[in-house]
This record gives structure tokens, C-alpha cells and sequence, in this order.
């Protein structure tokens, strides 16, 4: 049996576990569409603006030195989108109602990301994806959260000499 229809079937269970939850996809971190059951929303734009909020995400957590991403939530005026971590290659994204129970979004999120991170881990193998360079936790790499770095701190850049000389009046 493929991937694609495991994790679809862990998506259509995670439905009937979740009441007001209108829809579920679940993609690579590079936006590519594993399997999904989005009534009425084009997968492959809402796998691509998951790629998208999950760069963000992933800077943001380096920034603030909080650590590996592990969720998102957005709050919509209609419903709430969810982005939970499916291990380093797959992340889950739910799309629920304005009145889902958000303790119960979070809990089943998480267990059915986790349970995907095994299907997708089993078949294509963890550490790939956009973010396999990145050192593992707990491998004696140095932490990239330097802790004297103000948060939100960027990287200067430095304006460098026109390559031309300007022209004079004459």
C-alpha cells in the first residue's frame, strides 16, 4: 500500500475525531501534496503557502531561540489553520470552524502528525526535505539559538563603493 493512501486514511479518520474540522492536507516542508481531503480549496496552493508559513515558522523559532518548529496556529474571521510538524519531511495542515474545541484541534493534530511522521518516515526515510541540514538536536553541534543575539536581529549588510566614479560638472 502507498503512502498517499495511509496518510490519507489517517486524515479521513482524524475527521471523525475532530468535530467542525472542515478540512486536512498533508504535504512535504517543500510544498508538495502527500494526500489531502480539502473540500472546496485547491490542495496544491494551500501545500504551497504551507512551505511558505513554515520558512516563516522555522525563523521565527530560530529567532526567538524557542527551539525546532512544532506547530502554528492562524486565526482566520471563518475557522482557524493549523500547521503541526509530521517529523523532518511532512507537515499537517487542518482547517477547522470558527467553533471547534482548539484543545481537541491540538491534541488530535499532534497525534495524527506524529503517526504521519511514521508513515512517511517508513517509506521515504527521515532527514530530508528543505531543513536535513540543519544539525539535529542533541548531537553535539553548537545550538543555533545564540542566546546574545537580540531577538529579530538580522545580518547587516554592508553598502559597498560604486564600481563606476561618479561624474563631475565638467
Amino acid at each position: 500500500m502507498a503512502v498517499e493512501t495511509d496518510v490519507l486514511d489517517e486524515l479521513r479518520r482524524l475527521r471523525t475525531r475532530v468535530p467542525r474540522l472542515a478540512g486536512s492536507l498533508a504535504a512535504t516542508v517543500d510544498g508538495l501534496v502527500l494526500a489531502h481531503d480539502v473540500p472546496g480549496t485547491e490542495p496544491e496552493g494551500l501545500a504551497a503557502l504551507t512551505a511558505a508559513a513554515l520558512g516563516v515558522a522555522h525563523r521565527m523559532t530560530d529567532a526567538a531561540g524557542r527551539g525546532d518548529f512544532r506547530e502554528l496556529m492562524v486565526r482566520g474571521a471563518h475557522g482557524y489553520i493549523a500547521t503541526y510538524a509530521a517529523g523532518t519531511t511532512a507537515v499537517l495542515t487542518l482547517l477547522a470552524d470558527d467553533r471547534v474545541n482548539v484543545g481537541r484541534l491540538h491534541l488530535e493534530g499532534r497525534r495524527s502528525g506524529a503517526r504521519i511522521a511514521e508513515l512517511v518516515d517508513a517509506r521515504i526515510g527521515p532527514g530530508g526535505g528543505r531543513h536535513a541540514d540543519r544539525p539535529a538536536p542533541g548531537d553535539g553541534a553548537p545550538d543555533p539559538a545564540d542566546r546574545s543575539r537580540p531577538i529579530g536581529t538580522l545580518p547587516v549588510r554592508t553598502p559597498q563603493r560604486p564600481t563606476h566614479r561618479p561624474r563631475t560638472g565638467g
